[in-house]
C-alpha cells in the first residue's frame, strides 16, 4: 500500500534534519529556507518486535517490516496560498499525500534563524494551517461553482455535492479545517473526492533539543494542549539526535540512547504514531523463505488483505488460516497449533485482526 504522509512545517524547523534521518535518503538540510525544492520520498520501516518473536520460533531467510512512504517537502511561509515561497508547488505536493505530519520548532537556539524572528510553536501552526484553509477555500469555490448549474438541473448528485461544497465554504471561512466538519458518511466521501488538505490527519512532531527530549518543555505543552482540542496526535522527538543516531552502528545506537535515557529512538515512535495516524494494521505471513508484515486498513476482511499480497490471491479467495503469535509461543510450531486446535480457517467475512498470522488459500 503506498500511504504517503508528508512532513510540512516552516522553513528551518528541522524538517530536512528529520527527514534525512528517517530514510537516509540523504535530502539536504541548510540553515535557510526552501533548501528542499523538490519533494524527497523515503520508505520508513515500522518498528515491530513481533516480527523477532515470530523469527524466534519460525526459521526464515528474511524479515520484511511494514513502511511508511514519508515525503519531505518545501518549507511553507505566510502567504503560500497566494504564491509566495513556493507555494503552488508546496500545496501541489501536499494534497496528494494521505496525512500530514506537521513539524514544529520547540526549542531556543540563536545559532538557527527563525523565519518569524523568535520561537512561538503555536504561532507556526496557525500560520501554517491559515494557508492551507485559505489553499481549500479556494479550491472548494471552484468544486461549487463546477456544481451550480447542473444542480439547477434533475441531478440528484450534484444537488448534493453542491450541498456538501456550501457547507465546506461556510467552515473554511471560518477558519475552520474541514476534518474539523459533522460529516455523514457519504458526504464525508465528497469531502475525501474533493482531495482538501484540511481533511488529512495530522500529527504534530515537536523537534526539541536533547533536554526536551526528558522533560517537557513549555512549547510542547502548548502544542499538546492544541492537539487534544483538535483531536489531532503529538509526538516529541530531537531531530538532531535523530541524525546523529543513524550515522552509529547498532552497539554505539544502543550506548547512546542509554546515555540519553532512552530506551529507543524517536523515530520509532514515529513510524508507529504515522502508521495508526493512517488507519492501519498489521498482518503476518510467515514461512522458511520471509517472514513479512502486511499493512491493512483497521476493519479489512480476509480477502482484501489477501489482495495486498496479490490481486489474484483476493479474486480467487477461498479460505485463510489464521493463528495469532501468542499460541505460537506457547505451542512452538504450526503442526502444535493445529493438534491443539488454534489453527483456525476463516471465510471471506473474517475481520483480520491486528497481529493475525495468515495463509492463504486461492483459486488462480
Amino acid at each position: 500500500m503506498a500511504l504517503q504522509a508528508g512532513i510540512v512545517g516552516l522553513p528551518n524547523v528541522g524538517k530536512s534534519t528529520l527527514f534525512n534521518a528517517l530514510t537516509a535518503a540523504g535530502a539536504e538540510s541548510a540553515n535557510y529556507p526552501f533548501c528542499t525544492i523538490e519533494p524527497n520520498v523515503g520508505v520508513v520501516p515500522v518498528p515491530d518486535p513481533r516480527l523477532a518473536q515470530l523469527h524466534a520460533l519460525i526459521d526464515s531467510q528474511k524479515i520484511i517490516p511494514a513502511s511508511v512512504e514519508i515525503v519531505d517537502i518545501a518549507g511553507l511561509v505566510r502567504g503560500a496560498s497566494k504564491g509566495e515561497g513556493l507555494g503552488n508547488q508546496f500545496l501541489g505536493n501536499i494534497r496528494s499525500t494521505d496525512a500530514v505530519l506537521q513539524v514544529v520548532r520547540c526549542f531556543e537556539d540563536g545559532d538557527v534563524v527563525h523565519v518569524d524572528g523568535s520561537v512561538d510553536p503555536i504561532r507556526d501552526i496557525e500560520t501554517i494551517e491559515i494557508e492551507l484553509v485559505l489553499a481549500d477555500l479556494e479550491s472548494v469555490t471552484r468544486r461549487r461553482d463546477k456544481y451550480v448549474r447542473a444542480a439547477k438541473g434533475p441531478d440528484k448528485d450534484a444537488k448534493f455535492q453542491l450541498a456538501v461544497a456550501e457547507k465546506l465554504l461556510e467552515l473554511l471561512e471560518d477558519g475552520k479545517p474541514a476534518r474539523a466538519g459533522e460529516w455523514s458518511e457519504d458526504e464525508w466521501v465528497s469531502v475525501v473526492d474533493a482531495q482538501l488538505i484540511t481533511s488529512k490527519p495530522v500529527l504534530f512532531v515537536c523537534n526539541v533539543d536533547e533536554d526536551g527530549l526528558l522533560e517537557e518543555n513549555e512549547h510542547v505543552a502548548t502544542v499538546r494542549a492544541l492537539a487534544e482540542k483538535q483531536g489531532a496526535g503529538v509526538v516529541t522527538i530531537c531531530a538532531k539526535v535523530e541524525a546523529e543516531l543513524s550515522e552509529l552502528e547498532p552497539e554505539e545506537r544502543e550506548e547512546f540512547l542509554a546515555e540519553l535515557g532512552l530506551t529507543e529512538p524517536g523515530l520509532a515512535l514515529l513510524a508507529r504514531e504515522t502508521y495508526r495516524l493512517l488507519g492501519l494494521q498489521t498482518y503476518f505471513t510467515a514461512g522458511p523463505k520471509e517472514i513479512r508484515a502486511w499493512t491493512i486498513k483497521v476493519g479489512a476482511k480476509a480477502p482484501q488483505a489477501a489482495g495486498v499480497i496479490h490481486t489474484d490471491f483476493e479474486r480467487g479467495f477461498i479460505k485463510a488460516e489464521v493463528y495469532t503469535i501468542p499460541n505460537l509461543q506457547e505451542h512452538l510450531t504450526e503442526a502444535g497449533l493445529k493438534s491443539a486446535g488454534l489453527l483456525r480457517i476463516e471465510g471471506k467475512e473474517y475481520v483480520v485482526s491486528d497481529g493475525d498470522v495468515m495463509h492463504f488459500r486461492f483459486n488462480v
